[in-house]
């Protein structure tokens, strides 16, 4: 697979995700744990079905515990400390803080092999983190950091660097095959269940509805999702993968308009032009040298 199908595969969790928040809304008020036990379950299931079908079988499970431990600790450590992150602080900083994710993914491609990374990559990430920090701060009324909230706001940037960790050094498991995230999900489930069975109270999706959106949130953000960003990050451009994902706070809040949940602001046209300029200023330049050297040639 080359390096572009491969990003472009990598692309899809991101669009994936932006669906994460309406299929969330429409499932009710499941607790985030028993969520996360139902969703990374039917992920899990779907992904070894997959995997039975393929050469080698469930064999891709059969992993050296490095793996395990990369494989889960970025699964469940991010889903662990987001949830942490929300109950010790205010929703929006919260969000804020833990979607630095894509620009840490962008900086810290610079430690791999042939990393490359320059100016430009960084600045298309700040300006994608500006369009992301319009839409979270304009859902919730704006931001207002308080000393008092440190524990959620470090339990936020551990979200961060869990999920940036993982998705770079994703590269380092080359030799893993995505199969073996079906193992993942599933381990992921059982350790969301457990916690679930210590801080919350049960409360089931209600209707058909709701548990279409959990069924949904299995298959897609929760699901899919999680094995082509797997394809991406060990194959495909790393750097603008990381831009690209400011992508989704934009379009899940698109989303949530289109299915009645939000309403269109002024903030939102200003925070599209922010992602779309970062998106551009990331590929323009690594475009124009393709096209000098051709020239050259």
């Amino acid at each position: 697979m080359t390096s572009a199908r491969a990003t472009l595969v990598g692309s899809l969790a991101i669009l994936l995700w932006s669906s994460l928040a309406t299929l969330t809304a429409a499932s009710g008020a499941v607790p985030p744990f028993l969520m996360t036990a139902l969703t990374f379950a039917i992920g899990g299931v779907v992904g070894l079905a997959v995997a039975a079908r393929r050469p080698g079988g469930l064999a891709a499970l059969r992993q050296p515990w490095p793996v395990w431990l990369h494989g889960v600790g970025g699964l469940f450590g991010y889903h662990a400390c987001y949830f942490a992150a929300l109950r010790l602080a205010p929703p929006a900083e919260a969000s804020l803080i833990a979607y630095l994710w894509p620009l840490l993914i962008v900086l810290l491609s610079a430690f791999l092999p042939g990393g490359g990374l320059r100016p430009r990559h960084v600045l298309g990430a700040l300006l994608g983190l500006g369009g992301a920090a319009l839409i979270i701060g304009g859902r919730s009324g704006g931001f207002g950091f308080d000393a008092a909230y440190a524990p959620g706001y470090a339990a936020a940037f551990a979200c961060a660097l869990l999920w940036s960790g993982y998705s770079v050094a994703s590269r380092l498991f080359q030799t893993t095959p995505t199969e073996a995230v079906a193992g993942f999900c599933l381990a992921t489930a059982l350790l969301a269940a457990l916690c679930h069975l210590a801080f919350e109270t049960t409360v089931w999706p209600q209707g058909a509805i709701a548990w279409a959106a959990v069924a949904g949130l299995g298959l897609g953000p929760v699901g899919l999702a999680f094995y082509v960003w797997d394809v991406g990050m060990k194959r495909g451009d790393v750097r603008l993968l990381g831009v690209l994902s400011y992508a989704a706070p934009l379009l899940s809040t698109l989303l949530l308009i289109a299915a009645g949940y939000a309403q269109a602001t002024p903030a939102l046209a200003v925070a599209c032009g922010l992602i779309v300029a970062g998106a551009l200023v990331a590929t323009f330049g690594g475009r124009e040298r393709r096209k000098s050297s051709s020239a050259a040639a």
